[in-house]
This record gives structure tokens, sequence and C-alpha cells, in this order.
């Protein structure tokens, strides 16, 4: 709330006295709280009324407010107006009277100074607040009174007395039984403009059950967040009780003033644990909301500033901020901190060159830090001293954090779990706030306790989370995005259950012919079971693929394979071979959903019609599988079913989102990708894990390939050799003909002493590289030898391997397919 002189001005008042303003002085002085209802009656009467006005609660309860609360002259302006009190004349100009706001005549808050006459024909000098109530309750007037009296003169402590040439605003300070305090808790931030909804619910409530509100001196002030929890020592406390004790012994009448100290000492204290239960209660529900440790650590850091501290600084072991497990036993000055999080109330970027967030950093034995994290005990430190202040100092190179740290009130809780530490955080409270005491420390153990099991949960789950993402990772290939006669991209998003690992997968592997061929599958279920299974069948996939199974065959040999490892689990497939040069796909599927094809011709997109089959583990079931002509240009769109599938609608809506997507015209392939994940992912509520594969079928033209077939004759070696000589010379490809020379010369020499009764096929293929063929009918695959130095044969392969790229076989229908390719240089 803003009493400064801009809004002394709007009510025709000067601009200013012409001193500066002081700093804001924060004290405590008695308050009476008054509640009026509709009718004009007394509903709330507080301690510090009874005290203020000498009446009883009993005896003002009920009865009408002007009655209890007559005016009987407004000191500014009359003849024993004080000049002490000039200043306090301000407040008329907010509103009416005390008297016509009783009356009801009130709609706005209103503040000033009257003299009142109470019971014994005693006047008090008060200064007042009323604020109207609005709401269905029966609630019309919150009045708020203090002995004026009580603020006269300077007083040397700079408590409330010392701001007495100063505006006073009263501090509004959770729960309560009074009805209207909900209503003045939603209309304070109207009042007060600096004041959240949430801090005037907590102000109210300790304003009408404990009758003393935070009061703030200044110009130009800022209403405090929160009270001084303190109550009063445990000491005073005992002595009055026992002096009221000896006088009920003695059969003497209490004094007042004992009974009603030790009447609010009670209140206060009762107060006092009350607030600490309910912020300790508060703070649990604000952090834990979920596993990510990043937000759990900005979350336990949040919840203690502004109200019990203003700055806390959170420090983690280095394992825990990465993740991982660290030795058993105590911290020791190796032990690595990272600074995870900085919260304060100070002036922005006044911490963050000095101490920024991610620095890691060890700390001496000499230093309380060290004492905390190797005790797993709170540590408290009333102010530090300037010693205190170099020792801590002396751990930053070239920054002086003295500033920062020194007369303030320290308190350091180790963030531990199951009794091991995880960190701890530094709170440190501004040098004009009460210093922590042992109550405050108590509380900074229980808040550090519960924070600190709420971080581990966080640990372990990131733990685990890194975990299964390693595994996931290691098992998904990592597929380069241009293979024979192709241009791929892929996609791969976890699930949202806990362990983010499924068994979704997807593959690309290298057949003879220049040839590809594309898979995606999906395990059923989740967890690292699935995943497991997903490793065994990719695996498998992989290894069948390299044998030129055809799709039908492969996908009956992977049921065979999942058959033997048990009946646990179910899986879709879908397997596609892709032939550049044929310009066909040969495709089968178990159980998956259909792929889609994008015609580059006229850019429309389709399902492919493909004989569903059962999933793979069911057993027993046929396989068929169809052929598909494509052209250059045509995009190939494979997924699993958490793409398309969502909770609540039919399948057929995610198919016809993705043929949409799939035929939308992007810059490249990656651009496909995000365009597909986009348009399905925009509906919400996925739950499964996504593969996506998709491939742009490039082709090979016709003229980049040449096939000759060679009569079982040694001397068609020679022929093979000039054949490829003068090929490569056409294809512009004269630097590499000497060595394609060689390796035909070797391949076709191998079949021609294998082959029995057809014909030799060579054919090469110009496509990213160069690729030699050649098919005989001998099913015997060839093996590297290692020849001695009289042995004849035997070192054909090994001079194939030394100079090839990459050489292999594989074994076909009517014999074998030995292939090897040479790097073509780069366009």
């Amino acid at each position: 709330m803003d009493h400064g002189t801009e809004r002394d001005t709007s009510h025709g008042r000067p601009a200013g006295r012409g001193a500066p303003p002081p700093d804001p002085v924060t004290g405590r002085v008695p308050l009476a709280v008054v509640v009026v209802d509709r009718d004009g009656l007394v509903s709330h009467w507080s301690s510090g009324a009874r005290r203020l006005f000498r009446l009883p609660r009993q005896e003002a309860v009920g009865r009408p407010a002007p009655d209890l609360l007559p005016v009987s002259g407004v000191l500014p302006g009359t003849a024993d107006d004080d000049a002490a009190y000039d200043t306090y004349a301000d407040y008329d100009g907010l509103g009416p009277g005390l008297e016509s706001s009783l009356d009801g005549r009130l709609s706005y808050p209103a503040a000033g100074r009257a003299r009142l006459t109470v019971p014994a024909a005693r006047r008090v000098d008060v200064l007042w607040w009323a604020y109207p109530l609005v709401g269905p309750g029966p609630e019309r007037l919150l009045v708020l009174a203090a002995d004026a009296e009580g603020l006269r003169g300077d007083r040397a402590d700079g408590g409330a007395g010392a701001a007495s040439a100063e505006r006073i605003a009263p501090g509004f300070a959770l729960h309560t039984d009074f009805p209207g305090a909900e209503e003045l808790a939603r209309r304070l931030p109207e009042i007060l403009p600096s004041m959240s909804v949430g801090e005037s619910a907590r102000i109210v409530a300790q304003v009408l059950e404990l009758g003393y509100p935070v009061l703030e001196f200044s110009q130009s002030d800022r209403v405090p967040v929160t009270p001084d929890w303190g109550v009063p020592r445990r000491a005073e406390r005992k002595a009055r009780r026992e002096r009221a004790a000896r006088a009920l012994a003695a059969g003497e009448p209490v004094p007042d003033d004992l009974r009603d100290e030790a009447e609010d000492a009670e209140d206060l204290e009762y107060a006092a644990v009350r607030e600490r239960l309910e912020f300790l209660n508060e703070v649990s529900g604000r952090i834990g909301t979920s596993l990510d440790l990043a937000r759990t650590i900005g979350e336990v850091s949040r919840a203690v500033v502004p109200r019990f501290t203003d700055v806390a600084g959170t420090y983690l072991r280095e394992q825990v901020v990465a993740g991982e497990g660290f030795p058993d036993g105590v911290p020791d000055t190796t032990t690595m901190w990272h600074r995870v999080a900085l919260e304060h109330t100070d002036e922005p970027g006044r911490w963050d060159d000095v101490v920024p967030v991610g620095e890691a950093m060890p700390f001496p034995a000499h230093t309380p830090f060290f004492q905390c994290m190797t005790s797993g005990e709170p540590v408290l430190v009333p102010r530090v001293t300037e010693e205190m202040g170099h020792a801590v100092a002396s751990q930053f190179e070239k920054r002086d954090i003295r500033p920062l740290i020194t007369g303030r009130s320290m308190l350091l809780v180790p963030l531990k779990a199951r009794q091991v530490v995880l960190g701890f955080m530094i709170l440190l409270r501004h040098p004009e706030r009460p210093v922590f005491n042992d109550m405050d420390r108590v509380t900074g153990a229980e808040l550090a306790s519960r924070a600190g099991l709420v971080l581990d949960n966080a640990r372990m789950y990131t733990y685990q989370e890194n975990a299964a993402e390693t595994l996931q990772d290691s098992m998904l290939p990592h597929i380069p995005d241009r293979m024979a006669g192709c241009d791929i991209a892929t996609r791969y998003l976890p699930g949202t259950l806990l362990g983010r690992v499924g068994g979704d997968w997807f593959d690309a592997v290298k057949l003879p012919g220049a040839r590809t061929a594309l898979v995606v599958g999906d395990v059923m279920g989740h967890g690292l079971n699935s995943a497991a299974m997903m490793g065994q069948l990719r695996t498998a996939v992989q290894t069948m693929a390299g044998l030129d199974l055809p799709p039908a065959q492969l996908l009956r040999k992977l049921d065979d394979l999942a058959q033997r490892l048990g009946d646990t689990h179910l899986a879709t497939c879908l397997y596609a071979v892709y032939d550049p040069v044929a310009g066909e796909l040969h495709l089968a599927n178990a159980g998956h959903i259909p792929p889609v094809l994008v015609r580059a011709a006229d850019g429309g997109s389709e399902l492919i019609d493909l004989p569903t089959g059962a999933p793979i583990g069911v057993g027993g079931v046929p396989f068929e599988s169809v052929r598909v002509p494509v052209e250059p240009g045509d995009r190939l769109v494979m997924c699993t079913d958490g793409l398309v599938e969502m909770r609540g609608e039919d399948i057929g809506v995610g198919l016809a989102t993705l043929c949409e997507s799939a035929a939308h015209p992007a810059a490249s392939m990656d651009d496909a990708c995000d365009t597909v994940i986009r348009a399905l992912g925009a509906r919400g509520g996925r739950k499964d894990d996504v593969a996506l594969l998709m491939t742009r079928l490039r082709g090979v033209e016709p003229d980049a390939v040449a096939e000759w077939r060679l009569a079982l004759d040694p001397a068609e070696a020679g022929r093979a050799r000039a054949a490829v000589r003068e090929q490569l010379h056409d294809w512009g490809l004269g630097k590499q003909a000497a060595v394609a020379e060689l390796l035909v010369g070797e391949l076709v020499t191998n079949a021609l002493r294998h082959s029995r009764t057809r014909p030799v096929v060579l054919r090469l293929v110009r496509a990213d590289t160069l690729l030699c063929e050649v098919d005989d009918d001998d099913h015997e695959l060839p093996a590297l030898k290692a020849a001695g130095p009289l042995d004849e044969a035997g070192r054909g392969l090994r001079v194939v391997s030394t100079l090839a790229r990459e050489w292999g076989a594989s074994r076909t229908r009517t014999g074998k397919t030995v292939w090897c390719e040479l790097t073509l240089p780069r366009r």
C-alpha cells in the first residue's frame, strides 16, 4: 500500500515535507480488532479491544458499535492538537470519520485519528482504520484501532514510536473462524495493491486471531509478507504465570495486566505453533508435485522464500544432479556440491554474479556447511560475523560474498533421506528481520526432512529414467539418413508412463542388390520386460534380413522364435523390402497398422492394402506378402499405433489424419516427419510410445545398371574385367576402374570355379556407391581364410576385404550372391 506523497497530492496535500523518506521500520503494537455486522452490532471483539477500551468480550459482542466507540472529538484542528501528531491528520483525507463509518455510511476504506470516550470516563486517543466487508456473510465492517499515545515520541530501540512522524499502515497478516475473513482477504489486494491474495489471507487471519499485526512505517511502504513468528520468552512467560498463581493462592485478585498478558502469551504461543504447522503443511503440499528433479528443486526453494527466510540456496551432491549413484558414507572435503537453486527477495541480479546457479564446489572442514553435511543436523548461526563472513568468502575466488551474508542470520539444514545426505540448504534472513531461533531450527529440520524425501524420490526416478532411456537408446538403431536408392528419417517418442520405455522399434537393414529392408514393430505392453523382448526381436529381424529371407518367411521365422522365447508377450511387425532397381516394395504384415504410400506424381496418399496377419507370438498363423510397384520420389510412411490410436476415438480417424499429414509438402524428410508428429500429437491424450519410419524412394535410373551373363569358362574372367573397365569409363568413373577390375576378377574367378550348371551373372549398380554383384548356383558361402606361404588359394577374399568399402555374401533360391562396394566420389 502506498501511503506516499503521491497519494497525498491526489487529496490536495503537499507532495512532501522536504526530508528524504526514512527506511521502512517494522514493529509490533497491540491492536484492537472489531467487526460490525449489517445491523450495526459488534460480532467480533478481540483481546486487544478489551485492553484498549476496558470492556470484556462478553459485554461487547451484540451491542451497537456506536455505543461502544463514541467519538468525543477529532484531534487534528482542535485546540489541543499536538504538533507531534501533525502527520496523522493526513488520514482525514482518505474518508469520513469513525462516527460515520460506524453508522453504516462507509463504502470504501477509511482511516483517521479520533478521541474516544470509554468506560470509567476515560478518553483514549486512537488511530483507526475501517474496511467495508462485501459478501453474503453478515459482517459489514472491519475496524482496527491502535493507541495513539503508545506511538508518541521517539524510541531508542527503533520500534513503533521511532516512526511516529511518518504514516502508519496496518500490516494485515491463515485460517480463522471469522466468516468475513475470506471476503476481506479478497478485498485487501484492492486496498493494498502491493499484496497478493494469498498474502492477504494469512495476514488478515493473524489480525483477527491475535490482535498483533505487523506495522510498517514509511512514506512509501510495503506491507511485510509475514509477521514475526517469535513468542514471549519461556522464562518471561513462566514468571508471569507464577505471579498470577501466587496471587490466586493468596486469595488476591489477579491484576488485569497479568491476566491479559498470560492469555495473550498463551494465544501467541498457540498461534505461533499452529502457524508453523500450517506452514509445514502448506510446504508439503507445494513440493513434490512431479518427479522431475529440476522442478522439485525449484518448488523447495520457492516454498520457503519469503515466508520463512529471505534467501534460500540449495546445494546437491554432484552425483544426485547427474542422476547417478554415489559411495556410501558421509561426505568429505573432496565431495563436489552443485548450487542448483537460489531464491531471494533482494534486488534482481544481486546474487547472480557472485553465486551463480550451476556452480560446483567443495567445502572445507572448518566451515559450518561441512558440519551440516557431515553431521546431518541443522546448524544455526544467529548472526554471521565479519570473521565468519571473511572465512566463507575465502572460498570464492575474485568474488566478495561478504556484503551478501555478513550480519544476516543463517540456518543450514541438511537434505537427507534414508539416513543419506543428498544436499543442504543455506537459509539467510535480512539483518532487520528476527534472527533464526531454536523453534526455527526445528521447523527448518522438519522442512528439510520432507524436502529431502521428495528430492530422493525425484532422484531415484531420474536414475531409473536415465537407465530406461539408456536401455531404449541402446536398442534403437542409428540409421543413416541415406541408403541405396532411398532417404530415411525416423522419430521415436517415449510414452508418458513411468519409466518412459516401451517395446516400439524401427530398423533399416542393407540387403544385397542395393535393396533395403524396412521394419517397424511394437511389443505389446510397457516396461523393461517389453523393452527386453523388443531387443530380442529386433536382433532376430536383423539377422534374418541379412539372410535375405522373403518378408512372409521372415515373419514366420520370427513367430517361431517368439514361441520359443515364451508366450508372455505379443508383438506386431511390418516388414518391407525396397528394390530400387526393380522399382517395387515387397511387404508382409503381422497384425500391424498398414503403411501409407504417398505418390510423387499427384501428391496423393493411401493406405497400402495388406493381409493383416496375426501378431508375432500367436503361433500357427500363415503370413502373406504383396508386391507394390513404386516410382522414384514416392514416400513410404510406417509407424506404430501409438501415433494414430487415442482412447475413445476410432482408429480410422487417426489413420485418416496420418494419410493427410503424410501427403503435406515438406522441404526435407525431417520436416515431413515433424509435420506428421504435430498433426497427430495435436489431438492430445497420447499414452503410448511412438515409432515413425519415413522413407523417400529415390530409385535407381535404368542407365545406372549394367549386367552380363558369363559362361562357365575361365576365360570369361578376362572378358568381365574388360567390360567393367569400359562401363566405368562410360559412367565417368575411370579412377575407380583399376580397383573395380581387380575385385570383379577375384569374385568372377571364384564363381566360375564353384558354379555347376547355370551361367554366372555379373551386375554393376551405380547408386550412392558402386555395387558389384556376382551370382552363381553354388549354395556354399565363401569365408575368409588364413592362406599360408605355399597355399595356392585363399587370398582372393582377403584382397576383396582389404580394398572394398564393404563386402558380403547371402544365399538365394538358386544359389548365392557375393557382392562388394566401392566408394564413389562426391558429386
